[in-house]
């Protein structure tokens, strides 16, 4: 298996290219960023040098193009020169998925959020999967020192190495493209967009922005007056879908911020994420963390971490989601469909559904250290067996018949 990696710096690039070469796959890198840290433009003249390349039997010397996330771009050029064009999406939204290219015969596209998935299957495009994300294990094993086959992971070092009794890493959102505060909506639909808000957060695993008896055709028409976006004829996209992720994001700063406050009253509590973020009270920000070494470390360190998953998400597991539990951490999470299904709730992880759970099961597993350390040995051990790079990768493969 050869395999042409398209590496834009993304933060897990260095664990699955890993695990390929482990797996006996060939792979060369196709560098995406520029010296400045910027995205490159894809050009078919910077990448066809490596597309045209046969092997001694005259063939395609690449089995595929890789990369984590879609590039129409990349796409177009791998259906140009008729090259496989494998990607692995784990952002949602993610609207290059809506490009005109989507639907080009080298894509296989894999998915991680079922909903979106499904949405794309109803649209008629005919080249994704659905493939929940993985871990590198090895990565795991060789910075904890244990391995997974003689059983040592169940040797957890937790209780006289705690650093945090609550941990929440992850994006808080408002100082990153938050069309909804900069967009000119009137104080009447404000005020009712906020009881939906506030509805919203109330309820986990469900997206009332979609229902039609929530957003309807009225409030969305002035919706799209006060948001509007450039149209530039590469992608088809239904604006009014990117309304509502605007809604659903704006939903995602509002009720981190407050979980995370009400947290902070209650816990020792902390948060990993950018520096400049708005403070909350009682809550410390450590700024960012970083990926391989430092965050499994957090994870692992900290009684109790948690997630909230960002609502743009329909069912699917995030990436966090299976760091956390890859890393030995113990995890309470807010409720998703998909979570729910590959994990056992009070067994692998824990499980809300509402706010008021949220901070009931944060002060019980803080008092009980010996059902916390289970759980989180049982996650990790799931995650392990079920979803590393070595065990999905070769799925992918064996799917897109290369």
């Amino acid at each position: 298996m050869r395999i042409l990696y398209y590496d834009w710096d993304e933060f897990n690039g260095e664990d699955c290219r890993d695990a390929m070469r482990r797996l006996g796959y060939h792979v060369d890198e196709l560098q995406g960023r520029s010296p400045n840290g910027g995205l490159k433009n894809i050009c078919e003249s910077g990448i066809r040098e490596w597309l045209v390349k046969k092997d001694d039997d005259g063939k395609n010397f690449y089995d595929c193009v890789f990369s984590f996330d879609y590039f129409a771009d990349l796409s177009n050029i791998c259906q140009k020169y008729s090259i496989v064009y494998v990607s692995w999406v784990f952002d949602c939204p993610h609207y290059s998925l809506y490009s005109q290219s989507v639907n080009n015969t080298v894509n296989r596209i894999h998915i991680f959020d079922r909903g979106l998935y499904k949405e794309l299957i109803e649209a008629g495009v005919k080249t994704v999967f659905h493939t929940p994300l993985g871990v590198n294990t090895k990565r795991l094993e060789d910075l904890f020192g244990y391995n997974l086959s003689d059983n040592s992971i169940d040797e957890y070092q937790g209780v006289d190495n705690y650093i945090h009794d609550v941990t929440f890493l992850g994006n808080l959102y408002d100082n990153e493209f938050n069309f909804y505060d900069k967009a000119s909506i009137s104080q009447d639909l404000k005020c009712y967009l906020e009881e939906v808000f506030e509805a919203q957060q109330k309820i986990y695993g469900r997206d009332i922005i979609s229902d039609k008896r929530v957003i309807d055709d009225y409030t969305m028409k002035c919706l799209r007056q006060s948001l509007q976006f450039e149209e530039t004829g590469k992608f088809n996209i239904d604006y009014d879908k990117v309304i509502l992720d605007v809604l659903r994001k704006k939903i995602t700063v509002i009720e981190r911020r407050k979980m995370l406050e009400q947290l902070g009253k209650r816990f020792d509590t902390v948060v990993y994420t950018t520096p400049d973020a708005k403070s909350i009270p009682g809550v410390i920000n450590m700024g960012f963390a970083e990926y391989n070494i430092q965050m499994p470390q957090i994870f692992r360190k900290s009684k109790i971490n948690i997630n909230m998953t960002l609502r743009c998400i329909s069912s699917g597991v995030p990436l966090r989601v299976m760091d956390i539990l890859a890393a030995g951490g113990f995890l309470i999470t807010t409720y998703q469909e998909e979570i729910a299904e590959y994990f056992e709730d009070e067994k692998d992880l824990v499980i809300v559904n509402s706010p008021e759970e949220m901070l009931e099961k944060t002060d019980y597993y803080l008092k009980n250290d010996a059902d916390r350390i289970k759980i989180a040995i049982s996650g990790q051990h799931k995650v392990f067996n079920n979803y590393s790079y070595c065990k999905i990768l070769p799925e992918i493969m064996k799917i897109n018949r290369i």
